[in-house]
């Protein structure tokens, strides 16, 4: 077969000694099958590629003539593998003797050494140095550190930060800066800030912080992983560097911009979206609180109604409450809910009640007592005082006429003003006098009774004589007109029905003609 290259492996976990190679050729110069090995070489190696083991031999001198049929190679090398490799490449020219192309002849390979590694000893059996990975098969000098160990006899821990094969892996960020374990590179006290793992190489994921990441980002997409600072911005409702502080100051939103509404006591609306939690403060509504109250409301959410006794019916300042221009006639306070008492009504409560019965409170609109007065005081408001000559209830009853100017008394209690006339006593003058003593007073209270007497007496006689005129000047009336109906009947023809007509007016005024016919010098028209 024709390849560029060749690989046998040999698998085993053996600290190798020596390697016995045997060709299949026959020794002769001008055997073909010599220049086939030319240019092999053999690597002892952990894994199967070549080039990451160790070189034991490179054939670089060999000739036809001088490559032995048998090859033992000593090679003192901890491995897994072994690897016999031969190449033609093309574009190469290769030295004379050398085949045209790679060939695998070797029949048989014995590998010789120690079975287990970290022995040695002609019989395998002594421990190599508790630090060494493996040591010289024949002395036990070290020809390998374990992992996290340095030196000649691998007596000294990895550097400083260090740790593994040979000393050659860095550590991660511990916490506190402490190193990490020299073997496994482990962090035994956890991870500094910005990574996490158990060798602290691993930065933090996308939104976490702080020692061994725990902590996450604040209210933000992205966040340097040592800091917590963010490198995004801050969500809604949130500030500062690390954006977790809470919109104040009575502001909300992205970047904190927007100002709060008119929320209960005007404390902080929610940081984020603006609502009021606990509802709106007086003369606002809605879940922002910015909206003013609708006419004709007012107060805490505007759930209060204005006042319809306000100057203008419902209508007031929305955060009070108060009436825009006052209270309507009969209502006081700011919110126009409270009625006129203590005797007052009317435009701001100014004007005072009249004499309402028993000092009721007059209608606090109009002061109208409905006409039920105190005594001496009449009208629908009761303010005006009984007309001359009345007091009392309802002003019906009437002044005495013998007080000293008749009829003049106090409009409440009925007392004369002015005092009583002669032979009367009392406030109201309704009392005769019986301790007035002198002859000269009683003469004159004598002859003023007799005086009113005549004049009453006069007074009667003269209606009586008037009464009787009237009466005979009837009488005289109808007796003309009965004188004119008899000589109307010579005249005429004298029936049946006449002469009872006749009867019957002479039985109608014959009670009348029992008076008599006055004399022509009657007292009457003397008078007359």
């Amino acid at each position: 077969m024709v390849i560029n290259g060749i690989l046998l492996l040999f698998c085993g976990l053996f600290y190798f000694y020596y390697f016995t190679l045997f060709m299949f050729y026959i020794s002769d110069p001008q055997n073909s099958y010599a220049g086939r090995f030319l240019g092999f070489s053999l690597y002892v190696s952990n894994t199967t590629e070549r080039t990451q083991g160790h070189l034991c031999a490179p054939d670089k001198n060999y000739t036809r003539d001088t490559i032995p049929a048998v090859l033992k190679v000593t090679c003192p090398v901890h491995g897994q593998y072994v690897i016999y490799y031969n190449e033609r490449l093309s574009g190469i020219t290769y030295p004379a003797g050398y085949s045209t192309y790679a060939y695998n002849g070797v029949c048989e390979v014995e590998v010789y050494g120690c079975p287990i590694p970290g022995y040695y000893g002609p019989d395998c059996s002594t421990p190599c140095p508790d630090t060494c990975r493996y040591c010289h098969i024949e002395t036990g000098a070290c020809l390998g550190c374990k992992p996290g160990y340095q030196g000649h006899q691998c007596e000294l821990l990895c550097s400083h930060q260090y740790y593994g094969e040979l000393c050659r892996e860095t550590c991660g960020n511990c916490s506190d800066g402490v190193t990490c374990n020299n073997v496994d590179g482990t962090c035994t006290n956890g991870c500094d800030v910005g990574v996490y793992g158990d060798k602290c190489k691993t930065p933090c994921p996308v939104g976490w912080h702080g020692e061994n990441c725990s902590l996450p980002c604040g209210s933000c997409d992205t966040c340097d992983i040592f800091t917590g600072q963010c490198t995004s911005p801050c969500y809604q409702g949130w500030k500062g560097q690390q954006c977790i502080g809470e919109c104040d100051q009575r502001r909300y939103g992205l970047g904190c911009i927007y100002e709060c509404g008119a929320c209960l006591e005007y404390i902080q609306c929610h940081h984020i979206n603006g609502s009021c939690l606990q509802g709106c403060d007086f003369g606002f509504q809605g879940e922002l609180c910015k909206t003013a109250c609708p006419v004709g409301f007012y107060g805490t959410n505007c759930l209060e109604r204005c006042s319809r006794n306000c100057v203008v019916p419902e209508q007031c300042n929305k955060t009070s409450g108060e009436c825009e221009g006052g209270c309507q006639p009969g209502w006081r306070r700011i919110l126009c809910d409270t009625k006129c008492v203590d005797n007052q009504y009317g435009q701001d409560c100014n004007q005072t009640c009249g004499k309402c019965r028993e000092g009721k409170q007059c209608h606090h609109v109009s002061g109208s007592c409905n006409a039920d007065c105190e005594p001496g005081y009449r009208g629908n408001k009761c303010d005006e005082v009984c007309e001359f000559g009345h007091f009392g209830a309802s002003c019906k009853e009437e002044c005495s006429v013998f007080c000293g100017k008749s009829r003049d008394c106090h409009h409440v209690t009925g007392y004369c003003r002015s005092g009583c006339r002669t032979g009367w006593r009392g406030n109201d003058c309704l009392e005769v006098d019986t301790q007035q003593q002198g002859t000269a007073c009683d003469r004159n209270c004598e002859t003023r009774f007799y005086g009113v007497l005549c004049a009453f007496c006069v007074i009667v006689v003269l209606n009586g004589v008037y009464g009787l005129y009237k009466i005979m000047e009837w009488k005289k009336k109808k007796r003309l007109d009965k004188n004119k109906k008899y000589r109307a009947s010579d005249s005429t023809i004298c029936t049946k029905d006449t002469v009872l007509q006749v009867r019957k007016d002479e039985n109608v005024n014959s009670a009348y003609q029992e008076l008599g016919e006055l004399s022509p010098s009657s007292t009457y028209d003397t008078i007359r």
